[in-house]
């Protein structure tokens, strides 16, 4: 991708955007070929926004695994091949004309007429490949499949075999061809999102809209939005409804219908309504931005297979020369064989040995596995982590927002020292600046009760020094009384004598200038789908599942008998909850990515999905983090390998069930292709495969393993 830009600012990954104030215009060289030039400046249509330095090397597979993309194996822009191609077959056409007609007899014979003619299809649709060999060699890399097939087909050329020859290029590029619109239609899954990149921000300006640029806005300011645009940047609704496609961002196609009051989320498309929305997060840190971002990022991951491949390639390919070498050479030296006969077959095992099938259908396996899950809302950050989910064994949730709904619902309010009133007012008030699940059902409550809203103006003043303390609860100053609102916890470390209660729900206690006042029963429900999705990861080969809460023990074990959990772990602290895990990661089921843990042979992935801000330590720390992306909080999302972008529970089955059939399509790829190469060049060797057997165990191995590769982008639900 080329950025042309005046402005730069860094992500928090250090990765460097710049951009413009023309709205933010990112060119994209959208071609034909999907990125398949030999000198290109980026990755624009696999979303690798990076460029790479292929040095003209088009075959370079540590390049074209470094994106994970393959863009690094074709040849040219597809309308120059095909013009290439057509070339070939009517130079091809004259020539025979020609022998047939009578006018041209030298089949037969060496001859230089011959070499010259015979030369123009072979250059036409081969000089590429040829420049390429040689400009390596020149760097020191000799080893690759443009040199390769050169050789091969130099070599064919000398020993007479013109039309062989010719017929190796022409076959080859004919299966690059393929291959590359393979790879381009299993790219369409990801670079749909970069379709929800916005253009432009509307914003009033002396009574009319002026279109501006979405990275020159900040928090706090008003845009306006049309139907049948898109939200630039989140935001809150303060004027009209609507309906909104958001299917860009989670996968499901179903409108969500939005009000006054309601958060919206950039890269959202607005169906109907004229919406004013307060901006609340800059561009830079907009939902729409960090989706791109992770899309940019995503193939930059290798998964170990990948990394192996690469491995494999810088030894395989040596190997494969110089036992061509040794075939060439050693018979005739020791056996009194033919060099022409032993030659030829060294020539045929060259273009067999071509490793053209492992290199681009292993990385397109994974490439296409996060195609197919980003259609279905799940965000995956790269191939390494697809493998982690195809092999996870244990899963941990947390509870608030991840299992359930997050949206509680005050059932009860028990008064002590003040009546019930007075208690819900001054635990409002306090709560007045907070986001949390717990806080917002407060303030719902006592505007339902009284029709004020603790968030307006008028209760500004009356609230001071609010401190929110993770995993505890509150603290405020709320007409002139010290306030302490949440957990047993909090209200024993400021030593207020509090009391339980026998209603089931989360109980936050309130204690006014240290003394215990009464307390607020609040409820929440399981989603929908959350008890299906523990029994789906269960019928997947999840042995184990645990749920990790802050909440009370009771509320905890409802919840947990309701979803068949295994494990539940209460009253948990945010450091409570990386202990849990810690402890986790260390028994012989599971393996840690780094620290003192052992890995066993049985071993397989912990993952842990939440949705917090204090969930972003246990994410970073587990095999595989997976973050709820609607409702989650941006340290949630930063930290996650994974990000479901619509919170349902029912899409971690999903996700694994996609990333195991990845992995088992990559494997049957190397099966295949090495399976197939391996009998092929044994055969060529004692001189049973010619050079037509060569090509299909080159090209059409390859074909046949993209082809197989993408059958990763589709899955049933």
């Amino acid at each position: 991708m080329e950025h042309r830009h005046t402005h730069t600012h860094t992500h928090q990954c250090g990765h460097t955007h710049q951009q413009s104030d023309e709205h933010c215009e990112h060119t994209h060289e959208h071609c034909d070929s999907a990125c398949s030039t030999r000198s290109h400046s980026g990755h624009a249509s696999c979303g690798c926004a990076h460029e790479h330095e292929c040095h003209e090397h088009d075959h370079c597979h540590e390049e074209a695994q470094g994106c994970g993309c393959g863009c690094c194996h074709s040849h040219g822009s597809s309308s120059h091949m095909v013009l290439r191609i057509v070339l070939t077959v009517l130079s091809f056409a004259a020539i025979r004309i020609l022998e047939y007609s009578g006018l041209l007899a030298f089949t037969a014979e060496y001859t230089f007429v011959a070499v010259l003619l015979y030369a123009i299809p072979y250059l036409i649709i081969g000089y590429d490949i040829l420049w390429i060999a040689v400009k390596n060699i020149l760097r020191g890399d000799f080893f690759d499949e443009n040199f390769l097939m050169s050789v091969a087909t130099i070599g064919a050329m000398i020993l007479g075999e013109y039309i062989e020859a010719a017929a190796v290029m022409l076959f080859y590029q004919v299966g690059e061809a393929l291959q590359g619109y393979a790879v381009r239609r299993s790219k369409k899954s990801i670079t749909a999102l970069m379709d929800i990149r916005p253009d432009y921000a509307n914003i009033e300006k002396d009574g009319e809209l002026v279109q501006t640029a979405p990275d020159l806005l900040k928090a706090g300011d008003l845009i306006v939005v049309k139907p049948g645009e898109k939200i630039p940047l989140d935001g809150i609704i303060v004027e009209g409804e609507s309906s909104l496609n958001t299917a860009a961002l989670t996968g499901e196609s179903l409108p969500r219908d939005v009000y006054t009051g309601d958060a919206v989320l950039s890269g959202s498309v607005n169906l109907r309504g004229l919406l004013k929305i307060r901006v609340t997060k800059e561009f830079g840190e907009s939902t729409v931005s960090k989706i791109l971002e992770m899309v940019e990022h995503a193939a930059e991951k290798k998964a170990k297979t990948e990394t192996f491949i690469t491995r494999f390639a810088r030894i395989y390919t040596p190997i494969v020369v110089f036992s061509a070498v040794f075939l060439a050479v050693l018979p005739p030296l020791f056996f009194a064989g033919d060099w022409a006969v032993w030659v030829q077959r060294a020539l045929i095992f060259l273009v067999i040995s071509c490793p053209c099938a492992l290199v681009i259908s292993v990385p397109l396996g994974f490439f296409a596995g996060i195609g197919c899950a980003s259609k279905h809302g799940i965000l995956i950050k790269g191939g390494n982590y697809l493998e982690a989910l195809a092999q996870v064994k244990t899963a941990v949730f947390d509870k608030t927002g991840t299992l359930t709904r997050g949206v509680f619902t005050v059932t009860a309010v028990h008064a002590d020292t003040i009546n019930e009133e007075q208690l819900l007012e001054l635990t409002a008030i306090a709560e007045r600046y907070s986001n949390h699940p717990i806080s917002l059902s407060i303030k719902a409550e006592y505007r339902k009760r009284t029709g004020q809203n603790v968030e307006s103006g008028a209760f500004e003043k009356r609230v001071t020094n609010v401190n929110e303390i993770a995993g505890r609860g509150i603290s405020a100053v709320v007409d002139g009384k010290k306030i302490c609102a949440g957990n047993s916890r909090f209200m024993d470390e400021i030593n207020a004598k509090w009391r339980n209660c026998s209603r089931f729900g989360t109980i936050v206690h309130v204690a006014v200038d240290g003394f215990y006042a009464g307390h607020i029963v609040i409820t929440d429900e399981p989603k929908p789908n959350a008890a299906e999705a523990v029994r789906q990861l269960k019928k997947a080969g999840v042995e184990k599942t645990v749920m990790l809460t802050g909440d009370s023990k009771a509320a905890g074990d409802y919840i947990a008998s309701q979803l068949n959990i295994d494990e539940v772990y209460a009253d948990l602290l945010p450091a409570g909850k990386v202990e849990i895990v810690e402890k986790l990661l260390t028994k012989p089921l599971n393996r840690k990515k780094s620290g003192t843990a052992q890995k066993t042979a049985a071993s397989g992935t912990l993952a842990f999905a939440g949705d917090g801000i204090n969930d972003a330590p246990v994410l970073a720390l587990a095999d595989i983090g997976i973050a709820m992306g609607a409702m989650g909080s941006d340290a949630a999302i930063e930290a996650a390998d994974v990000v479901l972008m619509d919170d349902d529970p029912a899409k971690l089955p999903l996700s694994m069930r996609i990333a195991r059939r990845s992995i088992r399509i990559i494997r049957q790829n190397i099966v295949f292709a090495l399976g197939i190469k391996i009998t092929v060049m044994v055969l060529g060797a004692f001189g049973i495969a010619n050079m037509w057997t060569a090509v299909f165990a080159d090209t059409g191995v390859a074909l046949l393993a993209v082809l197989n590769s993408m059958r990763a982008l589709k899955i049933r639900h």
